[in-house]
Parts: C-alpha cells; structure tokens; sequence
C-alpha cells in the first residue's frame, strides 16, 4: 500500500471554481452538521473558541515534494500538536467522481474535516477509520508514528499484548490510541501543526482563514515537477508502469489520461500559488511559498524564517534535529526517510529521470515551472551536468 499517496489530477477552470465552490457549500454544510452531531453522541464535546497567541500552521504539498521532512520541522517542537496526513482516513471512506463538481465536493469535506481538527476535534477522524473506533479506541489512525504528540504520554497509554497495531509508535510501545486523550492533548499544546498533501485548491482554505477562532498560518511547498515524477516513479512503482514502458521500451505514445493528470496537478498548484502571491485581503500575512531545493540546501535558515512567518519560536531541539538529520549517511536509500543529506538529495533526479521523459514535465508543466523558477533542460547533457543549474536563484522566501 502507498504510504500518503493521492492521485488527483483534475483540475477546475480558473474562471469557474468559485461558482462551483458557492453552488456546493450550501450541501456541504449540511454533512459538516451531521458530522459535529457526531461528534457530540460519541461523546465529545466542540472545543471553544480559541484564546491568546495560538497558531494554527497548514503545510500544503503534494506527494514526493520533501513535506514529511519538512513537517518534522514542526513536529520536532515540543509545544506544537502536530499530525501527519489525517485527511488519507477521509480520502478512504469518501468517493467522488474526479472532475468538475465532484472535485470541488471532495474539497470541501476535506476542508470541513480540517477546520475541526484546528479546533481539537480529533473525534471527526472517527467517522471515517476503518474499522470503526470502539470507545474511542483505534489501532489504525495512520501513520499515528509520525507524531510525537501522539507517542508521547499521556496518550501513549500501556502497551496491550496481542493487540495489533497497524500504524505504531517508532520509538516506544504504546496501547490503542485513545482518541479522548488525543483531543485533551492537542487542547494543551500551544500551537497545532498539519501536514497535507491532498488539499488542491488555496481559495477552498479561505472560510479556515477568516474563522475567528483560527489564527492560520499557510505554508505551501513546491519542488521541481521533474524531480516530483522521478520520485513517484520509485515509490508508487504500479501506478507509472505505462510511464517506465514508454520510456525504456520505445512505445509509440504515451497515454493521454496520464499525461493529463500530470497538466492537472501542475496547473493546480499554480493557480493556488497564484492567488497566494497576489496578495488578496484575506490571505495577507498568511501565505507563504516556499521551494523545497530551497529548503534543501539552507535547512536550518529555512526553518527558521518559516518559524518567524509562523509566528512561533524555534526551540534549540528543532535545530538540534536539523543539524542531524540533514547529514545522514551517504549510502540511506529508504524512499520514506526523513533523514537527508539534504544539499545532495534534491538533485539526485537528475541522473535517474530518462530525458524524453523530463521533455514530457517540461511541456505540460512550464507555466508552473517558470513561475517557481525551475529552468528547462534543453538537451540529455544539460539535465545531467550539475554544473549547469536548473534552479533561478530566487529571494529567499515568497511571503506575502
């Protein structure tokens, strides 16, 4: 099974999502209330409106773009509640069609769930585990390892023997995660942290934006799109078969649904990254566009000026994970590691990417390209020669 993966291409007309967004949330909203309701019957209890200097901070990437790496910027701070891609539980358990309405349908249950969770309503989540929670029980939120706060006491509750836990703590042994204890600890923390890879649209998050209980803080995190196919083609081997023919095997065409899938997610990530540097009333202060290359190579400074844009302060252990984690070993191949020799990672594709192929991204994707910075590789030669770069250098951080 693919550890986070999500395989939504499409794409709405720049001119006509806002009108399938307002036409649909009337709907919506009526599934966000079946949902509190919910809630309320399983025992929870809507958290009150948020006091003080909290911040609620939403990484938003796409997969293989560095964004569990760079979440552990934030789950390494011990005053941050932090989950790791809670909206794959939703993606299980609720279909739409890809396209159109339908895409903007799934947006805004994603959207709903999100906003709950920023409120410590960590019960939404138990609508849509599979099996069902039993008394608030469950042995399968995903990658429940991948956040400290949730493997830490007191929600890291004494091992059971013979209870199989399919999403498990790394460095400890802990019991079903109790999702009481989950909520109550998110509550205490200072700040909340989330990283996801499966919201496609920047103007979906504004109703988040404007909450007045939310202080949000939008981190939106891009990578070269080439660099982004060469590493799903390693991790999610089945689904980019056709791709790996095509290129090792002469096939005449390469199919056309791929291809447009590809433009899709391309297209999407301008747009969002469009409407974020234009700077509209309700985004201002709250967006900010950063590359992973960037992060790549600078890790520690990036940390830190994301931290400041985030309006929290980094703690010497968040740079202490830094400094390790950023200087793994040479010969670490594990595709889901957040162990990188960061200033030599982010080029690796280079060499494992065949060029026709990375003449496909360029087509499809140059607009996204041009405006991130990514150069065009015009020759087999230019893509692998490393002292020929394909990064403009760019200031520092887009924050708007």
């Amino acid at each position: 099974m693919e550890a986070n993966s999500t395989d939504s291409g499409s794409v709405l007309p720049e001119n006509g999502s806002l009108l399938s967004l307002s036409e649909l949330d009337a709907a919506f909203s009526q599934l966000r209330n079946r949902l509190q309701n919910v809630t309320l019957q399983l025992g929870g209890t809507l958290p009150a409106p948020v006091q003080g200097t909290r911040r609620h901070i939403l990484l938003m990437a796409t997969t293989r773009t560095g964004s569990s790496f760079v979440g552990e910027f934030f789950n390494q701070q011990g005053n941050i509640f932090y989950l790791f891609e809670p909206l794959w539980h939703i993606e299980r358990t609720v279909s739409f069609e890809t396209g159109g309405a339908n895409a903007v349908g799934s947006a805004l249950v994603y959207r709903d769930v999100l906003k709950q969770l920023f409120l410590c309503d960590l019960y939404i989540l138990e609508n849509f585990i599979i099996p069902f929670p039993e008394d608030h029980l469950t042995q399968f939120l995903f990658r429940r390892g991948s956040s400290r706060s949730l493997c830490e006491e007191p929600v890291c509750t004494p091992f059971v023997k013979k209870v199989f836990e399919k999403y498990h703590c790394k460095n400890r042994r802990c019991g079903p995660l109790n999702v009481t204890l989950a909520t109550e600890a998110c509550r205490r923390k200072e700040h909340m942290a989330l990283k996801v890879v499966r919201i496609r649209q920047l103007e979906y998050l504004r109703p988040l934006v404007e909450d007045p209980r939310l202080d949000m803080r939008i981190i939106q995190l891009v990578r070269d799109p080439r660099a982004v196919l060469a590493s799903r083609m390693v991790a999610f081997s089945g689904k980019y078969e056709t791709w790996k023919k095509w290129a090792t095997e002469g096939a005449a065409t390469l199919n056309e649904d791929e291809v447009q899938r590809l433009r899709g997610n391309c297209e999407s990530i301008r747009l969002s990254a469009e409407l974020g540097l234009r700077q509209p009333a309700w985004l201002r202060g709250r967006y900010m566009l950063v590359r992973y290359e960037d992060i790549a190579r600078s890790p520690l400074q990036k940390a830190k000026e994301m931290y400041q844009f985030s309006g929290v302060a980094i703690t010497p252990q968040v740079e202490e994970w830094i400094r390790k984690n950023t200087q793994a070993p040479h010969n670490s191949n594990d595709i889901y590691s957040t162990q990188k020799n960061s200033s030599e990672q982010f080029e690796k594709w280079r060499f494992s990417i065949p060029f026709k192929l990375a003449q496909v991204v360029q087509n499809v994707c140059s607009p996204a390209m041009k405006l991130f910075g990514y150069k065009l590789a015009g020759s087999p030669e230019a893509l692998t020669n490393r002292s020929v770069s394909l990064l403009e250098e760019r200031r520092t951080f887009w924050v708007t």
